[in-house]
């Protein structure tokens, strides 16, 4: 099979860039061993951000400026007004929630936000509180929204199913840009114009494989948060608290019919030296402390790991924005955030030569196609603790 672009990965990154070449006429597949959005996108808390996160203080750094454009790129899409029309995504919430605690530190924290703010939050009134922030110090508003990495993936999967490919992982070999793999049984054999890695951490391994040098990706650990109950308030929100996130909070809701939520920020950085039994009893206190509204009776609790896959930074600090790396005929890229995927695509097609007027691409309906993952709340072999935690919920 010849292509323009061979891509491999069928997380956020892979996708869009797919959907994007395909609109600009290049003949591409994906390829992807495992699940859609395995991993990083599916573990992701779906925050369009605008770039409140990286002006805490009142400093713009360059994530931010980058950032600042991206959410009117998604709201365009989500509403159907752009391509990719995603507007079949199921949100989770338009805005998201700033708060303060009672510290100084918390309060002045936002303070420098408001000054930094490219789109600046808005103060929300004591009435127009959620019941969950009633007791909070100082509230704002902030224009991101928030949507369900699971749909998304899922809506994206459904526009781009003919291009789509699931294949054996230990079938895989990598020979001067000539792949081979193997699908449902059949060898394949695919000759590339471009190699696209779009594989978050997988990048690591396809590109030993292609035979270029080690050590281009890092590495940034999360342990994750999630706890689960009957009529939990269903809010999106960072908690302020200096110049970091202490706290940030997202929905969504189990197949049981439960709220879920996934608690990052600080908590999740904080957690990767825990084992999950001592992040839990971490975020518990957490919790109580910077949301004073909530009742934790009744909550069944859980922990899940995810690493931020990216180009090597000298710091090893996270990148201020997308790195498309392009070494021959193969590119690798990285979206470093969610909401920069569409500047991700944008970049890797720029580093493609106009498309070559191959004959279209068909992938037989019988060759097998790849499912779109589980999300972390929803895998079966997930333990779930109540009060006191050796207890299974």
């Amino acid at each position: 099979m010849r292509l323009d672009a061979l891509i491999f990965g069928g997380g956020i990154a892979g996708l869009w860039t797919l959907d994007h070449l395909l609109r600009l006429g290049y003949r591409c597949v994906l390829l992807e061993a495992e699940a859609l959005g395995a991993g990083q996108t599916i573990g992701s808390q779906g925050i369009i951000h605008s770039g409140v996160k990286y002006t805490l203080g009142g400093k713009i750094p360059g994530t931010a400026s980058v950032i600042a454009e991206m959410p009117q790129v998604w709201c365009d899409c989500l509403a159907g007004r752009r391509e990719p029309d995603l507007s079949p995504t199921r949100m989770r919430g338009e805005a998201c929630h700033l708060w303060t605690t009672r510290s100084l530190m918390s309060f002045l924290g936002l303070q420098g936000a408001r000054v930094g703010m490219v789109s600046r939050p808005r103060k929300v009134k004591p009435a127009d509180r959620p019941a969950i922030l009633a007791a909070c110090r100082s509230v704002h508003r902030v224009e991101e929204p928030v949507l369900s990495p699971p749909s998304l993936v899922e809506t994206l999967a459904r526009r781009l199913t003919a291009s789509l490919l699931k294949f054996d992982g230990d079938s895989l070999s990598i020979d001067h840009g000539v792949v081979r793999v193997a699908a449902g049984g059949d060898p394949l054999t695919f000759e590339p114009r471009s190699l696209i890695f779009c594989a978050g951490a997988g990048n690591e391994r396809l590109r030993e494989m292609a035979g270029l040098p080690p050590g281009a990706m890092q590495r940034r650990p999360l342990h994750m948060v999630l706890v689960r109950r009957k009529h939990l308030a269903r809010f999106n929100g960072h908690c302020i608290d200096g110049m970091r996130t202490r706290v940030t909070v997202t929905w969504d809701e189990t197949a049981g019919g439960e709220t879920v939520w996934q608690i990052g920020g600080q908590i999740a950085e904080d957690g990767v030296g825990m084992d999950e039994a001592s992040l839990i009893a971490h975020a518990r206190k957490e919790l109580h402390a910077v949301l004073p509204g909530l009742t934790l009776d009744g909550l069944a609790w859980s922990t899940y790991r995810v690493d931020r896959a990216e180009q090597r930074s000298g710091s090893g600090q996270r990148p201020e924005d997308v790195s498309v790396l392009r070494e021959g005929g193969v590119i690798t890229a990285w979206p470093t955030k969610l909401v920069l995927a569409p500047r991700l695509a944008e970049r890797v097609a720029a580093e493609l030569s106009a498309p070559a007027g191959l004959p279209p691409v068909t992938i037989p309906e019988s060759w097998p196609r790849p499912t779109v993952a589980l999300p972390p709340w929803e895998e079966r072999d997930r333990p779930w603790f109540t009060d006191p935690l050796e207890r299974p919920a």
